[in-house]
This record gives C-alpha cells, structure tokens and sequence, in this order.
C-alpha cells in the first residue's frame, strides 16, 4: 500500500504541468507612465495592481529603442551581438544564428503564440513563425503603418499577418491582440502556453479610439499629444484587466507567470515647455533614445501566486532585459536543448531572496542608429550604483536619479573602471559586425521573397513608413535613399525574377496612381499626408558585376527582370530612375525563384 502511494505521488510530480507564461510589452511607454510609479495623472488600476501584488524590478533596463531591446528580451542576449544595433536600414533583424525564446519554450513542450509587434525581421528565416511561434497575428516591421505593413493599416479595423497570410481583423489594434491572445489561451489552457502580446500603442502615430482620449480631455497638467498617449495606455490596461479576468476564469491564474514591462523610456510622456513640465518622467532625466536613465530605466512587474511571486515586493539590484529568458528558464525548470549561450542571468534568487548579496555587474546600452556602430556614441555603463554616460559624465544614481550632478572629476577611480568594463563589451559585442544578415531567396522555403525599402542598409534617410512612400519628402528630411542596397543569400543557383514597384503589392496601384490622404487630423488621430509624383522612367538592377536597365511602363503596377543569379549571400541593388535624371533605391522589391 505504501508502495502503490508513493509510486502515485512520483507519478503526479513527473505529470505536474509547467506554469505558463504571458509576457506583455508596450512600446515607447515609459516608467513614470504608470499611476504606480508616481504619476498623479494617468489611469493604470489593473497595471498598479499587478505592481503592488506581485514583484516588482525598480532598476531594469531595456534597450533605448524598440528593436535592440527586443532582441535582447528574446534572446537572452546582448543587443548589439545579437545583430540589432538600429530599428530600420537592415540593421534590425535577430541573427539567424541565436536561438530564440518562443523556440526554447517551444522544445519544451509548450505552445506558442505571439500578437502584435515583431521587429525583428520581414523575410524568411526571420519571421516570427519562423522563430519558434505556432502562431502569429503580427504587424510589419516597428509599427503598424511602416514601410512593410499591410497598406494604409491605422490602427482601426487592420490586416495583419495571421501565420504569414494576411487577414482582416475589426477593431482597434491594441482590443484585437489582446482577443486574439486570449483565444490562443482559451484554446491551450489545458497544456503549458507561452504568449507573447507586444502592442505597438503607445508608439506614434498616436492613433486611439476617441472614447479613451475623452478620458484625459479637460487634463491640464497634460498637452494634446499627451491626452491621446495616455488615452492609449489607459486601452492596455483595461485590456489587463481583461485578460486577468479570463485567466481567473479558466482557473489558471496561480499557474500563470505575468510579466509586464515596456521595451524603452517614454516617447511623448514628458516635455518641458518655457519651463513647464507636461507629463511625468519619474525624476528621471531622458527620453526615449537617451543614454539617460529615462531612456533605458523601464517598468517590470512579475506575478506567478503558486511559485511565490507574489507580495508587492521590490527588487532594487541592476537588471537587464536579457535576464529575462534565463530567468524563465529557471523558473520554468527548461531544458536547453540547443546548448545556448547567454548574456543574462537568472533572476530566480532575486525572487525568492536566496541570495543576501547580488553580484556586482557591469552593463551598457547606447543608441547606435547606424549601419556601423560607433564606439562611447550616447552611452551609459552601469552598475548598482553609478552611471558612465559616453564615456565621460558619471552620476551617483543612487543619490542622483535625475543625473544632475557629474561627478567624474571628483572619481576619476570610478571613471577608468567603467571605461574598462565599456571596452571589454565592446570587444565581446562587436565580433560579428563584419556580417549582416541576409534575407534568404530561393530554395524549397523561400520561393518568393518580399522586403521594402525599411530594410536597405543605407545611411541616408529612407522610406521607413508609408507617409513617406506616399510623400518622400514631406518631413524634414527627404527620404530618397540612392545609395543602399539589400543584403540577400540566394540557395540555389538558377532564374530569378525581380519586380519593383512604387506602391505595395496588395494596393493595386500603379506607378502613376496617386492616393488621397488617409484620415483626418484630429486629437486623436494623426492623418498621413496625399502622394506626389515620382516621375519615374527606367529602373536598374545591379548583383556584382551584374547591370541590368529597363525603361517601365507608368501604367503598370511593377517593372520585372529576370536575372541568373549564383549561390550564396550577396547584394542587391535596385534603384527608379526620374526624368530630372535622379536615382533612388526602389521602395518595394519582390523575388521569385523560376526554376
């Protein structure tokens, strides 16, 4: 008898299901955005109470912009050696080599499935499905309305691409992930999930139902940029609230990690006009793409009642997000089944207070926004304590969180250390810069490949996002790009076809169609502006030593060449031609195997 109930408990314990996991990430929300941090203005309830029962990071850092801080969340490693030092010009996409994090969660059993924002690749191997997701429900490149996104998407009643195909989905985009989410959840609550709910809201244009701006509407202590980005926050946190209702529901909630936490600091947050502060940034100095803590410094909230995280408590010792898929791993008690290496650490004895004295590290982020990144370029090295901005300025952070004072004159000690620990990084990060990573063309899984104009490595300014496809020069900047290229790997020797085009393929435009403008500018909603003319004539095409000229037709949709092309990584030039004589990259490029 005795053996039959301890062979039933061993049987029990090896059948014991894995807690699941929900990570959501906001984007370009930062810390003082939330009621909890401090912000007398902003409504977060369901966010504040996550803050205040489960356990809560005061000192995490992202990345200072969207794509380099993804990276490293999902692959436990450091941005920059992951391969994404930049959010657009081909510089943005996770190296093929990395395993990522859906795909450990996914070698151990569990399923997976992610909505919202990606960023980190537009072409195979490089998808979200093609990186260890059972299903997705994405937009294109950083935000909806960018370059490679569905066409005229506005965050109102938007395709998306569900597993790669797109489809049409009603409502705002923020109520269709969290949906969608939850229906994956609903669906898998019987076996151990993994999700992954990245909004793009906050991020610009800041786009929000109107309901949700009215909520802000007579705020004084806010302008009107604030009252539409605080509208859209207060959206994701009724959407917690939701989904926090349905996890207690199906009766998982204890058996579920939440994790919460925003990829940088505050993009519309905080301003200071004539000396008038709108907004809050928490005391922090910097915004979104600063060195400064209010760059970096983000929210981090974790629940998981069952494994004791729980209790309202915070944890003060310097975190990264590449010690996010570690920690998980820990937690979660996976195996690493491709023998990864990573950057992070757990975080586990942080959580269960197991450790009286954490280890002191060194950790650095910056903002490299180029297709070479540039040593000390709007840098910070931290530790616990102190903050080396490029290499010079150093702030007591523990006694200076507003990075007031720079005390480098007076630790010089203090400065030679961390300019230290910056060169080391530097050394371990940079091995791979010599290598960009390529869109793969031909071959069994990639017949036909499609990428924009977003992913041309080029330092100029470029089409990024459909305002600009429509009116390349209606910022500040033109951004006719004429000196980049494509990075491409082609598998298999053989014909290819290579079509451009002016407008995206599921526009139905030709070169000469022009569009009206999509929207109306209103406060919360930011219209994108009518198209101009190109005039464009001819196109070329050039692979090495490979030059192809073609005049087009204005009344086609595309210009077509057919090219040989030879196995292996290679690049790709393609460029429009006007009648002033006046060469730019091609905006949207498409290539199909023939044989």
């Amino acid at each position: 008898m005795v053996c039959l109930c301890l062979f039933s408990l061993g049987l029990v314990a090896q059948n014991k299901k894995k807690p699941n996991v929900i990570i959501i990430i906001t984007d370009d929300q930062g810390y003082g955005d939330i009621a909890a941090h401090g912000n007398k203005v902003i409504k977060t309830p369901h966010l504040d109470n996550l803050h205040d029962n489960g356990i809560r990071l005061t000192n995490f850092h992202g990345g200072t912009t969207c794509a380099p801080s993804r990276s490293g969340l999902l692959s436990g490693v450091e941005g920059h050696r992951a391969g994404v030092w930049h959010t657009i010009g081909g510089c943005n996409i996770l190296r093929e080599k990395f395993v990522a994090m859906p795909q450990i969660f996914k070698n151990n059993g569990y399923s997976t499935g992610i909505y919202g924002k990606w960023h980190l690749g537009d072409a195979y191997p490089y998808l979200p499905e093609n990186r260890g997701f059972d299903e997705s429900v994405c937009h294109g490149a950083g935000g909806i309305g960018q370059t490679p996104d569905f066409w005229n998407n506005d965050y109102f009643d938007d395709t998306y691409m569900r597993n790669g195909k797109p489809e049409k989905f009603k409502g705002y985009c923020t109520d269709v992930f969290f949906n969608e989410a939850i229906d994956f959840i609903e669906r898998k609550k019987d076996k151990p999930f993994f999700v992954y709910i990245s909004t793009n809201a906050p991020h610009g244009p800041l786009n929000v139902p109107e309901k949700y701006y009215n909520i802000y509407k007579n705020e004084t202590a806010i302008n009107e940029q604030q009252k539409a980005y605080y509208g859209m926050i207060t959206n994701i946190d009724d959407n917690v609230g939701i989904l926090d209702e349905k996890l207690k529901s199906l009766g998982i909630k204890d058996d579920t990690i939440l994790i919460f936490l925003t990829d940088n600091g505050t993009a519309a947050g905080y301003k200071i006009v004539k000396g008038v502060e709108q907004g809050y940034n928490a005391g922090m100095k910097g915004l979104k793409g600063s060195a400064y803590d209010g760059g970096h410094r983000v929210p981090f909230f974790i629940q998981w009642n069952n494994g004791g995280l729980k209790g309202g408590k915070p944890v003060d010792e310097l975190t990264m997000n590449y010690d996010v898929l570690p920690t998980l791993m820990d937690l979660c008690d996976l195996k690493n089944t491709t023998n990864s290496q990573f950057d992070g650490v757990s975080l586990k004895p942080l959580f269960k207070r197991k450790t009286k004295k954490w280890t002191n590290r060194y950790a650095v982020v910056d903002k490299n926004k180029t297709q070479q990144p540039v040593k000390w370029k709007m840098s910070a090295v931290m530790d616990n304590e102190w903050r080396l901005i490029d290499g010079k300025e150093l702030y007591h952070i523990k006694k200076d969180i507003g990075q007031k004072t720079d005390v480098a004159t007076q630790n010089p000690e203090k400065v030679s250390e961390m300019r230290k620990a910056y060169e080391k990084w530097w050394q371990y990060v940079s091995e791979d810069f010599s290598k960009y990573e390529a869109y793969k063309v031909g071959g069994e899984k990639s017949k036909t490949t499609s990428f924009t104009v977003h992913d041309l490595h080029s330092n100029k300014p470029l089409a990024w996002n459909q305002a600009y496809i429509r009116n390349p020069l209606h910022g500040k900047k033109p951004a006719l790009a004429n000196d980049g290229y494509w990075m491409i790997d082609v598998q298999e020797t053989g014909e290819y076809e290579i079509s451009l085009s002016r407008w995206p393929e599921e526009s139905g435009l030709a070169f000469t169609d022009t569009v009206k403008t999509l929207g109306k500018d209103s406060p919360w909603y930011v219209s994108r502006p009518s198209s101009i003319s190109l005039n464009i004539e001819k196109a070329t095409v050039d692979v090495a030593a490979l030059h192809l000229e073609e005049k087009l037709n204005s009344s086609k949709k595309n210009i077509i060449f057919k090219v040989r092309l030879s196995q292996g990584p290679q690049q790709l030039k393609a460029h429009f031609i006007n009648t002033n004589k006046e060469a730019f990259s091609a905006f949207y490029v498409k290539m199909k195997q023939l044989n």
